[in-house]
């Protein structure tokens, strides 16, 4: 006979995961008069907000809207960031002494702080609002009661135990970053209760050129260029950056969410001018000048020579021919680029897929399926652009759970 498991009702709450979600959830659900236990199988919370933003945790963007988030149903967020909204996260820090800061492209970072005074925030109030906390615990398996509460088993001190709860809350975040103990915990307990899973990949993450072309942007590491970068889908202009295996920086991490292996991917280099038309403007002015001179003022001249390969950068300006010119146009402004792959999970920022948002209310983001378990962050198929998007899911999310445990 099996043995009674005696429910233990000190908790309205256990929270799977102490990241951005889970630690919001916990602190909401205080100020709400409810008690909850957060477990978290890292030695200390918030790990992934610690090294966000170079450790200075880009913690929202002031333009965040559901507009920005990749998902199958691009509607579900929008309930979550009408009960949570940007103003609130603002607001939010501002309470607790942090005032933002914007860098670019509505990318709010704390003024005068770091991610770890973002972490200190929600450790603080835990303990004011008497929330629990267990670093170094690994939840092993979810399981529903027939009384409709849950058990979970856990790993903690060397030993097996078991706890149960009313309310379960899979805040455990996505596949990025392993070496921080990330792992697919929240998609195999969606999996367990028939949950369906969209397909997930890495996002947000460096892309990488193999074969004959791989020497070419070898020479460019390091290079910085302002571009706009699209492919059938979508468009960004900021920052690309040459690296040995590829391309990375800030438009190349966003275009890689709506990247798929085999597709190519086209870059302006020169987006807010006419190559043309600067071409044309110096033959008249000086005709003998050669194209490289004038790539070298628009670029840098390690660029202007590696375009070499490709152009005939050895020409004088008046002596370019027709043909010369659609491939100087075509090059410049429409350079096609095939990655071979991406960097993987291991350099991706966020995870994209996960959970199906079919399987979630998205106004209380409870299971349909599994009244009382409710899945809220990156696990859930809401992937947000770089630059604070992800954050104020993270936060909007652990608002809305926490106001329906």
């Amino acid at each position: 006979m099996a043995a009674k498991i005696t429910k233990q009702t000190q908790f309205d709450a256990i929270i799977i995961g102490a990241g951005a979600c889970g630690l919001m959830c916990a602190v909401q659900a205080g100020y709400l008069g409810k008690r909850t236990l957060v477990i978290e199988h890292n030695d200390k919370p918030g790990a992934k907000i610690l090294i966000s933003g170079g450790g200075r945790c880009n913690y929202t963007n002031m333009y965040a809207s559901a507009a920005q988030f990749i998902s199958q149903n691009e509607h579900f967020a929008k309930s979550a960031f009408a009960q949570w909204t940007v103003e609130d996260t603002i607001s939010f820090f501002e309470t607790y002494g942090i005032e933002g800061a914007e860098k670019t492209l509505g990318q709010l970072f704390p003024a005068n702080g770091k991610a770890k005074d973002v972490v200190q925030i929600f450790t603080d109030l835990c303990e004011q609002l008497d929330q629990e906390l267990w670093c170094n615990t690994r939840v092993t398996d979810v399981s529903k009661n027939d009384d409709e509460s849950f058990t979970l088993t856990y790993e903690r001190h060397g030993k097996t135990a078991s706890i149960t709860t009313d309310k379960v809350v899979i805040a455990t975040g996505g596949l990025p970053i392993s070496k921080m103990g990330a792992n697919d915990f929240g998609l195999r307990t969606a999996r367990k209760f028939g949950m369906k899973i969209v397909e997930t990949f890495p996002a947000l993450v460096p892309l990488t050129i193999t074969g004959k072309q791989q020497s070419w942007y070898e020479q460019l590491s390091g290079s910085s260029i302002f571009c706009r970068v699209w492919n059938d889908q979508i468009s960004f202009e900021e920052n690309i950056l040459f690296t040995h295996w590829g391309l990375s920086g800030p438009a190349i991490l966003q275009i890689s969410s709506y990247w798929k292996q085999g597709e190519s991917i086209y870059i302006d280099l020169l987006p807010n001018q006419s190559i043309l038309d600067l071409i044309a403007t110096e033959q008249r002015n000086n005709g003998k000048q050669l194209l490289q001179t004038l790539l070298s003022g628009l670029f840098t001249r390690k660029f202007a020579e590696a375009l070499g390969e490709y152009l005939p950068i050895s020409k004088n300006l008046a002596t370019l021919s027709k043909a010369d010119l659609e491939s100087v146009n075509a090059l410049i402004h429409e350079f096609k680029v095939t990655p071979a792959g991406s960097k993987g999970y291991d350099k991706a920022e966020v995870m994209r897929g996960g959970v199906s948002t079919d399987e979630l209310s998205s106004k209380t983001l409870e299971a349909k399926k599994v009244p009382g378990l409710f899945m809220g962050g990156e696990c859930v198929d809401v992937t947000g652009w770089l630059g604070g998007y992800n954050f104020q899911w993270a936060w909007a999310s652990g608002f809305v759970i926490a106001q329906n445990l």
